[in-house]
Order: C-alpha cells, then sequence, then structure tokens
C-alpha cells in the first residue's frame, strides 16, 4: 500500500486522496467564482472610497486655501479700518484744535470789543461828565463872581469866557500838579 494512503487509513487527521482533489477543485471553484465577481466589485468600491478620500483631501486642501485666502482678506479690512479709524480720530483731533483756536479767537475779538466798547462808554460818560460839572461849576463860579462883585452876570457871551477861562487856569493847574 501506498505510504500515504496507510498513513492516511492510520491517521483520523488526514482526509482520504479523494475527498481532497474534490475539496481542492471545489476550493478553486468558490475562489475563481469570486475572483471573477466578488473582486472587481471590491475593487470597485474600494477604489470609489479612495476616490472619495482624495476628493475629501482635496476639498479640505480647497477649503482651507480658501479659509486662508479669507483670513488674509479679513485682517488687510480689518488693518484698513484700524488705518481709516487712526486718521478719523486724527482728523477729529485737528478739527477739535482748530475749533478751540477759533474759539479762542472768537472770544478775544468779542473781549476786545466789549473792552473797546466800555472805554468808549466810560470816555463818553467821562466828557458827559466833565461837560456837565464844567457848566456846574460855571454857573456856581459866575453865581459866586455876580455876588462877589455885586452885579449880574448873566451876559451869556461874557459868562462863557469867564467861565471857560477860569476853568483853563484850574486845567493847567491841575496838569502842573502832575
Amino acid at each position: 500500500m501506498d505510504p500515504l494512503v496507510q498513513l492516511a487509513a492510520e491517521n483520523p487527521l488526514i482526509p482520504p486522496i479523494p475527498e481532497l482533489v474534490i475539496g481542492l477543485i471545489a476550493f478553486l471553484i468558490v475562489f475563481g467564482f469570486l475572483a471573477k465577481k466578488l473582486l472587481p466589485n471590491i475593487n470597485k468600491v474600494l477604489d470609489e472610497r479612495r476616490e472619495a478620500i482624495e476628493g475629501g483631501i482635496e476639498k479640505a486642501d480647497a477649503a482651507k486655501t480658501e479659509a486662508e485666502s479669507v483670513l488674509e482678506q479679513y485682517k488687510a479690512q480689518l488693518a484698513e479700518a484700524r488705518h481709516e479709524a487712526a486718521r478719523l480720530r486724527q482728523e477729529a483731533t485737528e478739527q477739535g484744535t482748530a475749533i478751540i483756536a477759533e474759539m479762542k479767537a472768537e472770544g478775544q475779538r468779542q473781549r476786545e470789543e466789549i473792552i473797546a466798547a466800555g472805554h468808549a462808554q466810560i470816555e463818553a460818560d467821562r466828557k458827559a461828565a466833565a461837560s456837565a460839572l464844567r457848566q456846574d461849576v460855571g454857573k456856581l463860579a459866575t453865581d459866586l463872581a455876580g455876588k462877589l462883585v455885586g452885579e449880574s452876570l448873566e451876559d451869556h457871551a461874557r459868562q462863557s469866557r469867564t467861565i471857560d477861562r477860569f476853568l483853563d487856569e484850574l486845567d493847567a493847574k491841575a496838569e502842573a500838579a502832575r
């Protein structure tokens, strides 16, 4: 007997040769069927998944690139907005300074007008007071001179000359005393 057959007959773990051949043929048929029908479908699904993954990666890269572009645009707009805000602050400061200077100048001008008007009013009041005082002093001086002389000094022209001469003498004495 063949040693293999004898070994098979003696060992229960080794199957008989005809069963081995039939099993091998069945395995090859199943393997061939799987290789022809199932393997292309499996490869197709794997290719689709690979393409989907690669497409996803490409989409993610494109989205990342777009996000970086948007971020750069945002940063540029933010920098421009900050620059514009600084320019507006500077412009507002300059306008404020100009308005303050203009208001100070206007206040100075109004102050000078008020002072000038006050000086003019004081000068007018002084002249009016001096004129009224001159008339009162002249009238009193004429009355006093009339009482001293004993005659009336009612002649207006003479009275005016006498008053003017008297007051001019008083002014000259006052100026000499200064």
